[in-house]
């Protein structure tokens, strides 16, 4: 059974009661992990990683391979399903960890030497803060970021090469454009894409 959660050295311990699932079968893919602190001796502020993927991330997974990026320091990194407690509820996401994952580009993004970056996405915190934008190559991307930000950030905005808005997220909900101008576009769409620009 897990410790109640706690402090050390300035860095909160999360613990099962922390997160929003666990058990073999939860999908971790797409999804902020907590890894269980017994795997990480001294090393409490290691404990959350995005999951990108991994044999072992779907549920019920044959393999044991569960592949993150840190939220601590942005360094990818290899699990065994065993060492990760669950997906942590986005509400307990740190101020700090929210902009390190706001770095991270979508599973499946396209490489960006040999590809042209079409738009870039941002998300900020309630305070108004955020990092620098991360590049998008394709409206594809462009929404699969948003989706992935979109139950840990206050705002997410999208914005075209000119760096104009194209779409703003605040609360989960989209705020630009509007409603009507969003089924326009849709509709408007060939083969179900929508045009975001």
């Amino acid at each position: 059974m897990e410790k109640q959660t706690e402090e050390k050295e300035g860095k909160r311990i999360y613990t099962a009661e922390d997160c929003e699932g666990t058990g073999d079968s939860l999908s971790l893919k797409g999804k902020v992990i907590v890894l269980r602190l017994d795997m990480l001796p001294g090393r409490p502020g290691d404990q959350l990683y995005f999951c990108t993927g991994g044999n072992g991330a779907g549920p019920d997974a044959k393999g044991r391979v569960v592949s993150g990026v840190s939220l601590d320091n942005g360094e990818a990194a290899h699990f065994r399903r065993s060492q990760v407690l669950g997906a942590l509820k986005p509400a307990l996401l740190p101020e700090q960890a929210k902009l390190h994952l706001s770095q991270i580009r979508p599973i499946g993004a396209v490489p960006l030497p040999g590809h042209e970056p079409l738009y870039s996405g941002y998300s900020f915190l309630e305070d108004g803060r955020y990092a620098a934008g991360v590049w998008l190559c394709s409206e594809k991307e462009a929404m699969d970021y948003v989706e992935m930000q979109k139950p840990y950030q206050h705002k997410i905005m999208l914005c075209d090469r000119g760096d104009f808005c194209v779409m703003e997220v605040v609360a989960g909900e989209i705020v630009f454009p509007d409603e009507e101008t969003l089924k326009k576009r849709q509709g408007q769409a060939d083969g179900g894409s929508m045009e975001i620009t």
